[in-house]
C-alpha cells in the first residue's frame, strides 16, 4: 500500500514557505481562539499543496517553531473504562468532552487540556502547562487536577490512558490575526489498552477556527477548491480503527464517505 509522500521532512522543505510569511509562537498567544466556532474539513495531499499555495497569496502566515513549519504533535486521550466520552460523541449528544495531554515535540512543551463542546456548537478549551513525565499520567500534576476538578464532570480516578494520537501539523494564520487555520498529517494511532495499531496515509484533516462563523478567505479558498466541511474527530476515527467491537456505525458510514471523497483511503491496522 501507498504511504505518504508528504513527510515531515518533505513538508519542512516546500517551495511555498519561501512565498509565505511567519509567526512565532509568541506572536501566536494573541490568536489562541480558546472559545471559539470550528469547521472541519478533510483534504486529499494534492489538494492541501494546492491550499498552502492559495494560502500564501492570500497573505496568511505559517507558524514557526525554530526553522520548523511542519511541527510534530503527540498527543494522548483519556476516557473511562467504558470509554463513554467516545460513545457520548458516537450518539451525537451535543454537550461532550474531551480530555487530554499534548506535547509538542519541537519545542517540547506539554499541556493538560480539556476540550468542551457546547450544545451552540461552539467549542471552549482550557489547558495548564505541565512537566513532560506527567503525560501518561496527567494526576502526578497538581495543576492538571485543579483544571480537571473545576471544568470537568469527569473525576480522576475513572479516567485512563485510551488512545495515543501523533500527527504533523501545519498553523496557518490571517493577516488581521482572528482566525486560525491547522492542517493535520500522517495520523498514527495506538490504543493504549489492546497494542493495536492504525495509521491513515494520504489525509488531511483541517480545521477551521474562528471567533463567529464570519465569511473568511480561507473559507472562500476552500469554497473555490469545491471543498465542504466534513465533521471529524480524530479520537473517534482512531477509537473506531484500533477498538475491536466498539459501537461505530456512525463513523464508518463516516470513513466511507471520507473514502469516497478523496477517491481512496491508506488505511493500515497491526496488532502489538
Amino acid at each position: 500500500m501507498k504511504c505518504s509522500s508528504l513527510t515531515y521532512d518533505v513538508l519542512n522543505s516546500l517551495e511555498v514557505w519561501q512565498r509565505m510569511g511567519v509567526i512565532t509562537l509568541d506572536e501566536m498567544r494573541s490568536v489562541k481562539l480558546m472559545n471559539r466556532i470550528d469547521t472541519k474539513y478533510v483534504l486529499s495531499e494534492g489538494e492541501v499543496l494546492e491550499l498552502l499555495d492559495r494560502a500564501a497569496a492570500a497573505g496568511y502566515r505559517v507558524q514557526i517553531i525554530g526553522s520548523v513549519r511542519a511541527c510534530s504533535y503527540d498527543t494522548l486521550y483519556y476516557d473511562t473504562p467504558q470509554r463513554d466520552m467516545y460513545t457520548v460523541h458516537h450518539n451525537q449528544q451535543l454537550t461532550r468532552q474531551k480530555i487530554r495531554t499534548r506535547t509538542y515535540l519541537d519545542s517540547d512543551l506539554s499541556f493538560f487540556e480539556i476540550k468542551m463542546k457546547s450544545n451552540r456548537g461552539r467549542t471552549r478549551k482550557r489547558r495548564v502547562e505541565i512537566e513532560r513525565s506527567s503525560f501518561n499520567n496527567f494526576q502526578r500534576d497538581s495543576s492538571a487536577m485543579g483544571l480537571l476538578d473545576d471544568h470537568s464532570w469527569y473525576e480522576a480516578e475513572e479516567l485512563t490512558p485510551a488512545l495515543s494520537t501523533r500527527f504533523i501539523r501545519i498553523t496557518l494564520v490571517n493577516a488581521e490575526l482572528t482566525e486560525r487555520l491547522t492542517i493535520d498529517m500522517a495520523l498514527r494511532y495506538e490504543d493504549m489498552r489492546s497494542g493495536r495499531y492504525a495509521v491513515i496515509d494520504g489525509m488531511a484533516i483541517v480545521e477551521l477556527k474562528q471567533d463567529g462563523r464570519t465569511m473568511s478567505k480561507m473559507r472562500q479558498i476552500l469554497m473555490q477548491m469545491r471543498i465542504a466541511p466534513l465533521k471529524v474527530s480524530k479520537y473517534c476515527i482512531g477509537t473506531v480503527l484500533t477498538v475491536e467491537g466498539i459501537k461505530a456505525n456512525r463513523f464508518k458510514l463516516k470513513l466511507r464517505d471520507i473514502e469516497k471523497r478523496l477517491g481512496g483511503l491508506n488505511i493500515v491496522t497491526t496488532n502489538r
